[in-house]
């Protein structure tokens, strides 16, 4: 008698009858996450904001996942240790995953300063869905924008484990997109973000009508 094994956990997914091609078909684009990472006062959540006006007015589903919306619900009870940074990460990308899943397009603009984070979160959704943008402002000009006020909080030490300031920040070494917001206008580098992204929402599928 043959006795089947239990899996891990007791969990059983299952998987759709619905196709990856049949919601690309029906949505008309592929589905991917375009993940925007710099430090506090980049233009992460600015390009980011601007890039989902576009391509929803472009018709394209589209969502935005910005770090301090998701730390407000979702990873509230997370801090900014290097353990909470990357929990931060693992589940937003999961979410992502699902989404992605569902066709659509996702946004996602957090600081995600290790390499490591950002590696897990391509890993989770799928190299082939993911892309990488960083959002390179030097560290002088972020806390001189300061819109937040969050450098000078750090500095002054009430903010612990600040990007930057108290904490290390990994830049990207071969991200897919990057950008230079010290050095270029907001519609410049929107303008390459753009030029990147949407040729690769497209579905081309090859014609079977025979002429």
């Amino acid at each position: 008698m043959q006795i089947r094994k239990e899996p891990k956990n007791h969990l059983y997914p299952f998987h759709s009858k619905i196709s990856a091609t049949q919601r690309q078909d029906m949505l008309q684009q592929e589905p991917r996450l375009v993940w925007l990472t710099g430090l506090s006062g980049s233009g992460k959540s600015t390009l980011a904001l601007r890039l989902e006006h576009y391509l929803f007015h472009k018709g394209y589903k589209v969502y935005l996942l910005d770090g301090d919306n998701v730390r407000s619900g979702l990873n509230s009870d997370l801090g900014f240790s290097a353990e909470d940074r990357r929990e931060n990460v693992r589940r937003v990308s999961e979410v992502a995953r699902l989404m992605l899943d569902a066709g659509l397009v996702v946004i996602c603009a957090f600081i995600s300063p290790y390499a490591e984070e950002r590696e897990l979160a391509r890993k989770t959704v799928g190299a082939d869905r993911f892309t990488e943008v960083y959002i390179n402002c030097p560290l002088h000009v972020c806390e001189q924008r300061d819109t937040k006020g969050l450098y000078a909080k750090a500095r002054q030490g009430l903010i612990p484990d600040f990007t930057g300031v108290s904490a290390p920040y990994e830049a990207p070494a071969e991200p897919d997109v990057e950008v230079q917001t010290a050095e270029e206008s907001i519609e410049d580098s929107l303008c390459r973000l753009i030029g990147f992204v949407e040729p690769r929402l497209v579905v081309r599928r090859e014609s079977t009508v025979n002429c």
